[in-house]
């Protein structure tokens, strides 16, 4: 065997090895996940936007909630018994308010309990997911967010603001158009979220709780911890099993040339320690 040949091995090792990772990833996901079904006696489904980005050709996708990811999350909750508790586990910056309302409602409408696990972030319209579940466990440190909608680059609430703060005469057709689809869209997101909390929350509860999260109070982005979201009369606990963590540490983020974070595991300081 000659260095050419040699060559052509590294070559073809290295374009399999990508893939290999990629097949090992998923069968140690799914491992974990059947741990934990047998656990909790219940059918676990991971909405989860974090990208794996192999080493060979690789590059990050920003994902958000979309018209697929309800089609598979509604067949998988259609798919499960209704006597069967269901364990969603979310990660998301958030996405098309049709999308996560479908899923929002196919969660409501299961009969079983449904759990929504929050292990670092579900923003915007994976908020919309928890206020439908009967129980969302969060992160000591994880965070849900505003639902107020957006109308491209601009929050519904900014646009009416400038529009109330101006003579009609002064602002041109593309301006009032955007105000009138901004006062339409606040006023289905709040009417959305009173829909999926009406069995839980009296109905003036409801419609602060709505007023809150959809009215512009706050940035898009702002974090509600579990603490505040415990205060708004949401059923958050942050008691999240240990399964939940790790199954969310499976799915990878773009992988940097120098990672901005590292630690020694637990257990080479303990052996450290011992040393």
């Amino acid at each position: 065997m000659g260095p050419l040949d040699l060559l052509w091995i590294l070559l073809v090792l290295s374009a399999l090895q990508p893939m290999l990772q990629q097949k090992f990833l998923e069968a140690t996901r799914q491992r974990l996940m059947r741990q934990i079904e047998k656990q909790r006696g219940s059918r676990v489904v991971v909405l989860m936007h974090r990208q794996e980005t192999m080493s060979l050709l690789g590059f990050p996708v920003m994902r958000y909630i979309d018209i697929d990811d309800a089609e598979q999350v509604i067949r998988a909750i259609q798919m499960t018994d209704p006597q069967t508790p269901l364990d969603i586990v979310v990660h998301t910056p958030g996405g098309l308010m049709l999308a996560a309302l479908q899923i929002a409602r196919a969660i409501k409408a299961h009969p079983a309990r449904v759990t929504v696990v929050v292990p670092h972030l579900a923003m915007s319209g994976g908020t919309l997911l928890a206020l439908a579940a009967d129980e969302v466990l969060m992160g000591e440190h994880a965070t849900l967010g505003p639902v107020d909608p957006q109308l491209g680059q601009y929050p519904a609430a900014s646009i009416l603001s400038v529009v109330e703060s101006k003579p009609v005469a002064q602002m041109d057709d593309q301006t009032l158009i955007l105000a009138d689809q901004a006062r339409k869209a606040r006023a289905q997101a709040r009417a959305s979220v009173r829909e999926l909390v009406s069995d839980r929350l009296t109905e003036e509860h409801a419609a602060e709780l709505a007023d809150a999260l959809t009215s512009g109070r706050w940035t898009h982005d702002y974090p509600i911890t579990p603490q505040h979201a415990i205060q708004m009369g949401l059923p958050v606990s942050t008691d999240v099993p240990d399964e939940f963590m790790q199954l969310a540490a499976l799915y990878a983020q773009p992988l940097r040339r120098q990672p901005g974070v590292e630690y020694l595991p637990d257990s080479e300081r303990a052996q450290d320690r011992a040393t």
